[in-house]
């Protein structure tokens, strides 16, 4: 399993918020860049890097603090306001290995199978942001409607190949990740699954080994030091 080390950013600085809540933000590091050298250090090959303003406005607001970070040497999975075919051939040929759609893959019909079609389905992931089982959009600030489970199986038929899946209600709570979600989603479907939402303990990743995910992301349990990059990639291993 693979180890996503997560700077989220806003205003070019690494943040977090706890749940979603814009209102409810810690600034932890004012240059994101060194943060990245560290992940890189700690031995992670990966790093998940969200526009936080991007997600909420649609527009690549970060974008130079993005490139910054992507020319540490650590590969880069991004989210967060990429709406259109546009920006992601200047995310992917500007050095983004992977983009992640969001908002757009749920509002528009037919994009995220446009997306793969054109660009390979290594290189798109689709964020499945759920709170209490429905899907997420625009920055988790609104609700969809949708049914995560069958937002999945609509993606998988659209032949994408990586999902994220967000559970809210634990995203920065510091209280463990929902593994029975996990387990289930690992049953129902054939795609890389990454876990992301209150990986808090060496415990969590563990578990979520266990289950054969594809990648977890650490966020809050780094900043916070309840997590040690390198100890969670010897745990995922």
């Amino acid at each position: 399993m693979i180890i996503f080390p997560a700077i989220d950013i806003f205003a070019g600085q690494a943040v977090r918020l706890l749940r979603g809540d814009y209102a409810n933000m810690t600034v932890y590091d004012p240059e994101p860049v060194s943060t990245a050298l560290k992940f890189k250090s700690s031995g992670a090959e990966w790093v998940h890097i969200v526009d936080l303003e991007g997600a909420k406005s649609g527009s690549a607001v970060n974008i130079d603090t993005v490139m910054k970070i992507a020319d540490c040497g650590l590969k880069c999975e991004l989210g967060g306001g990429i709406r259109d075919m546009n920006i992601i051939e200047r995310y992917i040929s500007s050095g983004i290995d992977r983009v992640i759609l969001g908002t757009a893959a749920v509002t528009h019909e037919g994009f995220a199978a446009e997306a793969v079609r054109a660009f390979g389905a290594e290189r798109i992931a689709v964020g499945v942001d759920m709170r209490d089982g429905i899907v997420a959009v625009k920055g988790w600030q609104e609700s969809s409607g949708i049914e995560a489970f069958a937002f999945c199986q609509k993606m998988q038929e659209a032949g994408v190949k990586y999902i994220i899946c967000t559970d809210i209600s634990r995203d920065g709570a510091m209280r463990g990740t929902n593994r029975e979600l996990y387990a289930e989603l690992g049953a129902k479907f054939s795609m890389n699954i990454t876990a992301s939402g209150g990986v808090s303990t060496l415990d969590d990743v563990k578990a979520l080994a266990r289950l054969g995910l594809y990648g977890a992301i650490i966020g809050k349990a780094y900043y916070t030091g309840a997590i040690d990059i390198s100890q969670a990639i010897e745990a995922a291993e």
